[in-house]
């Protein structure tokens, strides 16, 4: 398996001569919809397979990880898009999910909600929904992905939680873990009073779930990207950080640049 980041949490897996998306993200200054103007948002290239994509898969319905007009692009006909069960709840609640719901409805994506745990194979890659933590409360999901002989773990943005012993007991080993590494603070209009603490892996978090994962290697994504501050707030330094936080882990750490291919 092959797996090349596309920037933010955007990576493309090849496998057969076949490709998946995870949480594509085509256009990042259409996620701040002009309300932060010149603010900092992350370099991204497109996959590979441009057009000809197999299937997109979207840890969770926020736009930054569900860009439904790149996943038009990127998908050949009738290709579908996975992602999690949605919760019950009213507008308010799911303020965050409830654009990149229509956004794919307009696209007229097919699409499949997975449950936590289902499997479900297309073309050479099986693929796996592991539960996951959101950190404004939305459904998340990462996605476990074996072909060829080879597993990895895409945590999305997930915040750390207590699932990884199960995840690793029922789809290890992995090959190549990919956590966010950014630990942003958020403070969002419907989720007040805000929460002080990350709302994704931040370094030390990931460096310690990806060494619970029992991963063979950990690609960090989720980090260069976007900061607004008061809203969504990072601070510099996330790769030289999460490198300083996994020195000494028993796993191998995989930088790529960003479009760049690494062979597991």
């Amino acid at each position: 398996m092959r797996v090349r980041w596309l920037g933010w949490a955007g990576v493309e897996l090849e496998s057969a001569g076949e490709s998946l998306v995870v949480d594509l993200l085509g256009t990042p200054e259409e996620v701040l919809d002009g309300s932060a103007a010149g603010a900092p948002v992350p370099e991204v290239v497109a996959p590979a397979a441009d057009g000809e994509v197999l299937a997109g898969l979207c840890t969770h319905l926020h736009r930054d990880h569900t860009d439904a007009a790149a996943l038009a692009r990127a998908l050949r006909p009738g290709a579908p898009v996975l992602h999690p069960e949605p919760l019950d709840g009213d507008d308010h609640e799911n303020l965050w999910t409830l654009r990149a719901d229509a956004e794919l409805t307009r696209q007229q994506l097919p699409r499949r909600a997975m449950g936590l745990w289902e499997t479900t194979t297309i073309g050479p890659f099986t693929i796996s929904a592991v539960p996951a933590v959101d950190g404004i409360g939305d459904p998340q999901v990462s996605w476990a992905v074996e072909a060829g002989g080879k597993r990895v773990l895409h945590l999305g943005d997930s915040m750390f939680h207590g699932y990884w012993w199960r995840a690793a007991h029922r789809f290890g080993p992995f090959d190549a873990v990919l956590p966010p590494i950014n630990g942003p603070a958020v403070c969002f209009p419907h989720c007040r009073p805000a929460s002080p603490f990350p709302a994704a892996l931040d370094a030390g978090h990931a460096a310690v779930a990806a060494r619970l994962l029992g991963a063979k290697a950990v690609l960090p994504i989720h980090y260069d990207g976007f900061h607004v501050d008061g809203v969504y707030a990072t601070q510099p330094g996330e790769l030289a950080r999460f490198l300083d936080a996994a020195a000494g882990e028993p796993y191998d750490v995989l930088t790529p640049a960003l479009g760049e291919a690494v062979q597991l």
